[in-house]
């Protein structure tokens, strides 16, 4: 059996503010190495177009095709996926999306104007983007949520066209996250990941279609690229690894908290819970 030891930091003590900041130092060196080999990437797949993206797939997983092409899944492999999974799978994912969509329907702003007393017309116009960009981890760890959660307000909105990306390790689909873009009408999914998906995402290639704006969560080296094509392209948030504080008084459940704290830590090694 594994020891763990854990380590206990009083806000009381004098120390207590280094300690702390030093818990929660980033490496320097890890950070600019992940930098330099996003930007790498990025340059690669901005200016070589669909051949960056099959070589970076090759290396990093493991998964090797002739053309881009090839890695885009039709809406017929979605259908099957949503097909295969367990009933009460597909129940609960239609049950969740139709929470989302209830939500967002409720938030969904329109246009408005008005004409003030001297004539001049003021207002807000509301106009959804053409095309948006959706990023679903699928290596470590694979998310239907996030499928659900970015794809469905996107389609409240009125965007017109949803693509999605997600890694598919050594060619390991995920049905549970195909099944979540059929649901949520994803229109174009393509088994691509990490900077390199970032980077088709956000410049476009002679397959990938370029977007207007990028979301969804990933590890370092997403989060990274997303932050490096901003301005290029729109993005959500700068998502991920993640970090979560669950502060309690003493009565809480320990299940609960620890359970809170792994829903996050899950999303990558360099996660800080």
């Amino acid at each position: 059996m594994t020891d763990i030891s854990i380590r206990r930091l009083n806000a009381s003590d004098s120390d207590f503010d280094s300690a702390l900041a030093k818990l929660l130092a980033w490496e320097d060196s890890v950070d600019h190495q992940v930098n330099e080999s996003v930007r790498h990437i990025l340059h690669e797949v901005k200016t070589r177009g669909d051949a960056a993206v099959l070589e970076f797939t090759e290396k990093f997983d493991r998964l090797k095709v002739g053309t881009v092409a090839e890695l885009e899944m039709g809406q017929d492999r979605l259908r099957r996926a949503l097909e295969a999974i367990p009933q009460d799978q597909r129940v609960a994912l239609e049950k969740a999306a139709e929470r989302v969509r209830d939500y967002h329907e409720r938030q969904n702003q329109t246009s408005w104007q008005y004409e003030d007393d001297d004539g001049t017309v003021l207002g807000q116009k509301v106009t959804p983007l053409d095309r948006a960009g959706l990023y679903v981890p699928g290596g470590k760890a694979a998310y239907p949520s996030s499928v659900l959660m970015n794809a469905i307000p996107a389609k409240v909105a009125g965007v017109g066209e949803v693509i999605m990306v997600v890694p598919t390790p050594d060619g390991v689909v995920n049905d549970m996250v195909l099944a979540a873009a059929a649901i949520a009408g994803v229109d174009r999914v393509f088994c691509v990941g990490g900077a390199q998906a970032v980077g088709a995402l956000a410049y476009g290639t002679e397959t990938i279609p370029a977007v207007d704006k990028i979301v969804g969560p990933g590890n370092i080296f997403v989060a990274t690229a997303k932050r490096e094509v901003f301005g290029t392209v729109g993005i959500d948030m700068i998502a991920g690894p993640s970090e979560i504080l669950v502060i309690c008084d003493g009565k809480t459940d320990p299940d609960w908290i620890a359970m809170d704290l792994f829903s996050q830590a899950e999303h990558d090694e360099q996660a800080q819970s």
